[in-house]
């Protein structure tokens, strides 16, 4: 028995590995850019949600968790990059500023259907120029939305942290526990 994580994100698998949860990795495909709103917690909600969705459509009796996340300057969403260079402005406009990440879950368990909406709010340092430089080299910025990586690159840049770090990586863990119990955990 597994929980199903409707997405394909590498970084979501690897939180839910970390605290132990068993599931099987599917998506259903979804998508993003059909929603239309400037608005990030719209936004993330209404993608989280069409995700799970088509996800309740393909898996009708297992437990699921689909999510989306997004990174905001307060002005702006700043999406996935879509290459090397967006990915140097989306991650400028983040250097030496606060950034709000985003996350949205929606999970069923036990035929029940859960929601929520978690932000983690980052004070960045001013980037390095050629640590940044190697950073877009190395292309891990890519499928990251706003090309923010907390556990990785902007790590070392982060000055003040309000929130979970599992949040700004894709998947509030911390709450998705309260959620699910002990159901899938297999220590």
């Amino acid at each position: 028995m597994a929980l199903i994580l409707c997405s394909g994100s590498k970084t979501r698998a690897e939180l839910l590995k970390k605290v132990y949860i068993s599931f099987i990795q599917k998506s259903c495909g979804f998508d993003e850019e059909s929603v239309k709103t400037k608005d990030p917690y719209k936004f993330v909600t209404l993608v989280s949600y069409g995700k799970f969705k088509k996800c309740c459509e393909c898996f009708k009796d297992d437990d699921i968790i689909a999510a989306d996340t997004v990174v905001t300057d307060g002005k702006k969403i700043l999406k996935k990059a879509k290459d090397k260079e967006d990915a140097k402005k989306i991650l400028l406009s983040q250097s030496g500023k606060k950034v709000k990440i985003i996350t949205s879950m929606w999970i069923r368990f036990n035929g029940q259907i859960f929601g929520r909406i978690d932000e983690t709010i980052y004070e960045f340092m001013e980037f390095d120029k050629e640590d940044l430089n190697r950073y877009l080299e190395s292309k891990e910025w890519e499928g990251k939305a706003g090309a923010c990586m907390v556990e990785g690159f902007c790590k070392k840049y982060i000055k003040s942290v309000k929130g979970y770090e599992s949040t700004a990586m894709g998947l509030c863990v911390e709450e998705l526990l309260k959620i699910i119990g002990d159901k899938y955990v297999n220590k």
